[in-house]
């Protein structure tokens, strides 16, 4: 298809997706006057409301896609629920207000980072080309200052924790800097991914208890199964796109098969979850939370449909309320466990 037809048809789909019903001439034209990237959601906060001068900025921290924040957000909240669970207590309010804030400044350095490396790539692939780097948006020297501004960020953040958990938080930083350069060495980088997305369950736990247990373990392995599967499902979207300049993805690897390869990662990630609970002496709020959230990863893959764009992503988003539905069992069985 040629690339605008493809740009064109990808918009249509999108606004369709989203509720909203636009002429794809029109949806492209005001796209590019308002330099909204090609994924992110109509009239989406940044948009409506930054002023011109700081929406390249928040778009480079994605704050115009704020699943992003959530996905690296829930393994830390869920392993801060869990440890509320252990220790008989509602989780700690503190804690998560720390831990979100951190999920939304080290998510948005991470894709400031990612983008740097990346922007010949992104150059070159559709859903891409419009982020604010290869876009001419941003200067690849205001990015870096950019990124340094969100980090010190995240530094203080995790500084309001107790020393362990400052030295655990720091362990991420390694496999953050690798993962911009695994989709050039290996065939399934969301693997790397998943290993920094998931660092948060290790961290929330730590916050509390000041150690680890075999529960948050758990948990962090099993996040990152998670994040496998609902990776997987992302890059559906530039899968023509990455075979033709190389990229490497879990998409391109799992092919025909990827509903039955995000399936069993879903599976591998909700028996992971079930066991942390059970260590952590979860009950029955807690089992329920996660029987919702087993439900709705399965109808994520049984509404697979790998070869439509809008459809990927819109199951790519609907993650963050899985989220929701584990922790709310978690928070649930924490406060009323005790008064049982």
């Amino acid at each position: 298809m040629p690339r605008r037809s493809f740009a064109l048809t990808f918009a249509s789909r999108h606004r369709a997706c989203e509720g909203f019903v636009e002429h794809p001439e029109v949806t492209v034209a005001t796209r590019v006057d308002q330099g909204r990237v090609a994924d992110a959601p109509v009239k989406n906060f940044v948009d409506r409301t930054l002023p011109e001068a700081l929406r390249p900025y928040a778009r480079l921290a994605r704050l115009d896609r704020p699943i992003g924040w959530w996905l690296l957000m829930w393994p830390a909240w869920w392993s801060v629920a869990l440890a509320g669970v252990a220790a008989g207590q509602p989780p700690n309010v503190w804690h998560l207000a720390l831990l979100m804030i951190g999920s939304i400044v080290m998510r948005g350095a991470g894709c400031t980072y990612n983008d740097i490396l990346d922007r010949d790539i992104d150059a070159r692939v559709e859903r891409t080309r419009s982020r604010p780097i290869p876009s001419g948006q941003v200067k690849v020297e205001a990015a870096m200052l950019f990124m340094l501004a969100q980090a010190f960020v995240g530094l203080a953040v995790v500084l309001q924790f107790n020393p362990f958990t400052i030295v655990l938080a720091f362990g991420s930083l390694v496999i953050v800097a690798l993962y911009p350069l695994a989709k050039r060495v290996i065939d399934m980088p969301q693997l790397i991914l998943g290993f920094a997305f998931s660092w948060g369950a290790l961290v929330g736990w730590s916050a509390t208890f000041g150690s680890l247990a075999a529960a948050p373990v758990l948990i962090y392995i099993g996040s990152i199964f998670w994040t496998i599967g609902y990776d997987t499902i992302y890059a559906h979207q530039d899968r023509r796109d990455d075979a033709i300049i190389g990229v490497r993805s879990s998409a391109r690897l799992f092919a025909n098969n990827s509903k039955l390869a995000v399936g069993v990662v879903y599976a591998a990630a909700v028996t992971l979850f079930a066991l942390a609970t059970g260590l952590a002496g979860g009950g029955v709020l807690a089992f329920l939370g996660l029987a919702a959230f087993a439900v709705h990863l399965a109808r994520q893959v049984t509404r697979l449909s790998p070869d439509d764009p809008a459809a990927c992503l819109d199951a790519f988003r609907s993650n963050r309320w899985a989220g929701w539905l584990f922790f709310a069992g978690l928070v649930a069985d924490s406060v009323v466990a005790p008064l049982l």
